[in-house]
């Protein structure tokens, strides 16, 4: 789940076969193929309801025996064959990744087959062969030939694992093993705060939503010091360690340091180039920070600069006279109103939704996908399989407001890499080489609606279908906008706060010292202690999240100058039916074989700038309420003229889960309407909400 930044310019019937039906289509591969690690067994011929997820966790047994050819396979053939092993890793990994973060119940799931899964997956892409070959068939294969394309995106990926050293692939193996064994011990962390006297568990998103909404002060700082409390446990449980061997991964590899090497890696510009970026953004709006605090400071008191304070004070009252307007037990409802007015659709996709917060899972929203999006060589499409989690408590105030940004969010990364056409499955995938903005951009640009005046007009509805009313927009926006450089700034302090991370010298790495940098970087990005602190960020644990905050940063710019860009060309963006086939067309088909930088001054007109950001935070309150008043007039006018909703159709299947659970699934129930009126029913039922 990437940061919620404020930014106001900023299924009729579900279809799609399910998970099962598809995963059972016949699916030839090449069995017992020999990647560095260990051969992996790969499935043939898996008949329809043959158990793929129980198939695809066998390393061990082949279930067929076609061996390679020893001589040089021809282009068509490589890419085949490539494909096919790739796609079958993948979903180990996935599956493994998804098991283990929602502490599914049964023994198909550890920390010790993730890492595995994880291991043979990265074995396949750093098999340096591969790369040998892959530059064979580019040699003798012409630019306009269709094999191109695939050939360029094989040889960017594998250069992004190739370990050039023995020594490499040892510092890889042992930053999986010791991030996997900090992951497992953070995911049975039991968060809390003291409360009247009482240890009350709850999740790091709990205790975050608590700090913003909870009327009592000696509340909020509780559970801010909660959240102080994952600091120290990782930096107790591993964390040291994996700082100073990351380091050294990437510095023998060459690089700077780790940050370097996973910009590089995944963006195709190095650290100096990215903290230009960054530098130039940060300086830009330094004054408007100082200015927004001594406001802040001047209209609440010194006090409201507390961290524990700070949110509650700029919108903690807002958010509780808003909730009524955002039912947890609509929220999927609205979400797919909103994407089908704007022609978003999933493509024959699936989706597995598991919303509710709860014991030992995984403390972060993440869209991941088992099964990539593709186009065959035969031209037949393969659809995307989707996992995609929240935390919410559906019992807590503004939690449905938090439930439709994230369904926003998340749902923007969904439908992102549910239409990439490309033809081979390494160009929709979400690691590197996808760039983290690229990704980020897509997602975050369609949660920004969730502030946007005429959206709200339209969506943010009571148990009445009451519409929102506008006086309590109104008292939104001037609560809000003066201080919506805090987000600015609080998505800036993790890039820097990494950056310095991976500078100290390996024999500074300690644990007080990572924590005295974290209080140092929040203040001088910040202008004081977050409320977020910055080792709770989950984020700077894994892997393929670490260094990967400045993406959110990039991505925010993006979305300001997009924004600009579909107001200029059409006057509006909420249930605008040109947006989802914009985004299709414009960011989506290419996958990663196009640059982040290239997209975004395609589709705009302009090299990215935080320029249209920047414009927005210097917007005067009342030239803003002036602007989102006519929205919301407009919209209101517009709902009483168009009558009833017509029929969802997103052209996915979804499933409702809980963990283990199904709590809905637009297949059986017959419809996406259904699924959402069952799911609502289970959330009133439990949590009288």
């Amino acid at each position: 789940e990437g940061p919620k930044i404020p930014c106001r310019r900023r299924i009729r019937r579900t279809t799609g076969q399910s998970m099962a039906t598809r995963r059972g289509n016949v699916i030839n591969v090449i069995a017992a193929v020999a990647v560095r690690g260990g051969a992996f067994a790969f499935i043939s011929s898996i008949p329809k309801g043959g158990g793929l997820r129980s198939r695809l966790f066998s390393t061990s047994k082949s279930v067929a025996a076609v061996a390679m050819a020893p001589s040089t396979p021809s282009v068509a053939h490589f890419i085949d064959s490539t494909n096919a092993q790739y796609e079958v890793l993948h979903k180990n990994f996935e599956l493994q990744f998804w098991g283990t973060k929602m502490a599914l119940a049964g023994e198909s799931y550890s920390t010790e087959k993730l890492t595995a899964s994880k291991n043979a997956m990265e074995a396949f892409l750093a098999d340096e062969e591969k790369l040998s070959l892959t530059r064979k068939h580019l040699a003798e294969t012409h630019e306009d030939d269709s094999n191109f394309k695939t050939l360029k995106m094989f040889e960017r990926t594998f250069g992004c694992y190739i370990m050039q050293s023995e020594e490499a692939q040892t510092y890889r193996n042992d930053c999986t093993k010791i991030e996997g064994q900090l992951e497992a011990a953070r995911n049975k962390l039991e968060l809390g705060a003291s409360i009247n006297g009482e240890f009350v568990q709850m999740s790091s998103v709990g205790l975050r939503n608590k700090v913003r909404v909870d009327p009592d002060e000696t509340v909020r700082r509780a559970c801010y010091e909660g959240l102080g409390k994952i600091g120290d446990f990782i930096t107790s449980r591993g964390f040291v360690d994996l700082v100073k061997t990351r380091n050294k991964l990437a510095k023998s590899l060459g690089f700077i340091d780790f940050y370097d090497y996973k910009v590089t890696n995944a963006e195709g510009f190095g650290k100096v180039r990215l903290f230009e970026i960054l530098d130039k953004l940060e300086k830009g709006t330094r004054p408007i920070m100082e200015n927004a605090r001594k406001e802040l400071a001047r209209q609440k008191g010194d006090g409201a600069l507390d961290p524990w304070n700070t949110s509650f004070m700029m919108a903690g009252d807002i958010t509780r006279r808003m909730d009524p307007y955002f039912p947890f037990s609509n929220a999927v409802y609205q979400w797919g109103r909103s994407f089908d007015a704007m022609n978003i659709k999933y493509r024959g996709a699936s989706m597995d939704l598991d919303l509710l917060d709860r014991k030992n899972k995984y403390s972060n929203g993440f869209c991941h996908w088992p099964q990539p999006a593709w186009k065959k060589p035969d031209g037949t499409w393969q659809p995307s399989v989707t996992h995609f989690t929240s935390l919410a408590d559906p019992a807590a105030i503004g939690s449905g407001y938090t439930a439709l940004n994230t369904l926003m969010h998340e749902a923007g990364h969904a439908a992102h890499f549910a239409n990439i056409e490309q033809p081979s499955p390494l160009f929709s995938q979400e690691r590197a080489p996808t760039s983290v903005a690229y990704a980020e951009l897509q997602s975050m640009f369609l949660d920004a609606l969730v502030s946007d005046a005429d959206w709200m007009a339209k969506y943010a509805r009571n148990e009445n279908d009451e519409a929102i009313p506008w006086d309590l927009i109104e008292d939104k926006i001037k609560a809000t906008h003066p201080f919506e450089v805090f987000g600015l700034r609080a998505m800036l302090a993790v890039p820097y706060f990494e950056k310095a991370l991976y500078e100290l010298p390996d024999d500074q790495v300690t644990a007080d010292k990572i924590q005295s940098l974290a209080i140092e970087i929040e203040t001088k990005i910040q202008g004081g202690a977050s409320p977020r602190p910055l080792l709770s960020v989950p984020h700077i644990l894994s892997d393929e999240a670490s260094c990967y905050y400045h993406g959110y940063v990039l991505a925010e710019m993006a979305v300001h100058q997009t924004r600009e860009f579909f107001f200029q060309r059409d006057g509006y963006i909420a249930d605008n039916g040109s947006v989802g086939p914009t985004l299709r067309d414009s960011y989506w088909k290419c996958g990663n074989s196009e640059m982040f930088l290239d997209l975004v001054e395609n589709l705009t007109g302009k090299p990215l700038s935080g320029d249209a950001w920047v414009s927005e935070l210097e917007e005067t309150t009342e030239d803003v309420l002036k602007g989102e008043k006519a929205k919301y007039d407009a919209k209101l006018a517009e709902c009483a003229a168009q009558g009833d909703a017509s029929t969802i159709d997103l052209d996915m299947r979804i499933r409702l889960v809980d963990g283990d659970e199904v709590l809905a699934d637009t297949l059986s129930d017959g419809s996406f309407e259904k699924s959402c009126e069952k799911f609502k029913s289970y959330i009133q039922e439990r949590f009288g909400k």
